[in-house]
């Protein structure tokens, strides 16, 4: 299926790793021209490099987007470079731990900033390039907005936040033609989970107790099917699908987990 994504300038938050990086390599081959956003410069050189060394186009924006001044920073960079914005995937963010019974105020807010007031930040400043490209927005969520985990609040409370304003910003943004959808994700197998996995005295028992609970075919999501749904989602072949939180997910969330027993 041609998705029609020739040239279509998306920036990608945390674009050089895990997911985010998925999501770039697969835009890449539908000829799109992904721009990362992340804060560590040697590994957005090294995600586009890649890109480069297999014939595809893409760019990146080193910036710290905790941080909101350079959130704007690199908006503005892509505009004066490219002049146009068709697309973004909100993607950055990391599972930080700030719990209810040792986080503080400070912690709570940081994770915010880490989490969620990039994902505004960055659509807010680059909407008057989205109103007249006709773009589109993919938030990427996790499922502790819906089931909870235990010990991350902040974490937890940003994804409940992400999938608020995916459903407020589509209803905002119809007159304006611009789509905006969520992908919630599970239990999906990046090189950060499999980091967290290591830590386990017993780490294949500990997956193996996880994946079980995996109703389809009890096992991980890849970041791979993540990617495809999300190129889908930011193609015109999903021109009428707006205001979704789509789970990729193996039926984690919806399905009775005892299934996969």
């Amino acid at each position: 299926m041609n998705l029609n994504l020739d040239n279509k300038i998306i920036i990608v938050s945390g674009g050089a790793k895990g997911i985010g990086n998925a999501i770039v390599k697969t835009l890449a081959e539908e000829k799109a021209f992904p721009i990362i956003i992340g804060r560590n410069e040697n590994d957005n050189k090294k995600a586009v490099q890649e890109i480069i060394d297999h014939r595809g186009k893409a760019d990146f924006v080193t910036a710290e987007l905790s941080q909101p001044e350079e959130c704007k920073k690199a908006i503005d960079e892509v505009i004066k470079k490219y002049e146009i914005i068709d697309g973004i995937v909100n993607n950055a963010g990391v599972n930080d731990g700030v719990s209810l019974e040792n986080g503080s105020y400070e912690k709570f807010l940081e994770s915010y900033h880490k989490n969620v007031v990039h994902y505004y930040l960055l659509v807010h400043h680059a909407l008057p390039y989205l109103k007249e490209s006709k773009g589109s927005i993919l938030n990427i969520g996790s499922k502790t907005a819906e089931t909870g985990q235990g010990g991350t609040s902040g974490y937890a409370a940003s994804n409940g936040a992400r999938n608020a304003l995916t459903r407020e910003w589509a209803v905002e943004l119809l007159p304006y033609g611009i789509r905006v959808n969520a992908i919630i994700v599970a239990e999906a197998w990046t090189p950060l989970y499999q980091s967290w996995i290591s830590t386990f005295e017993n780490p294949e028992e500990k997956l193996k107790s996880i994946t079980s609970k995996i109703p389809f075919e009890n096992r991980m999501t890849t970041s791979e099917e993540i990617a495809n749904m999300a190129t889908f989602l930011l193609s015109e072949k999903s021109s009428h699908t707006t205001g979704q939180l789509i789970h990729v997910d193996g039926g984690y969330v919806h399905l009775d987990r005892s299934l996969g027993l």
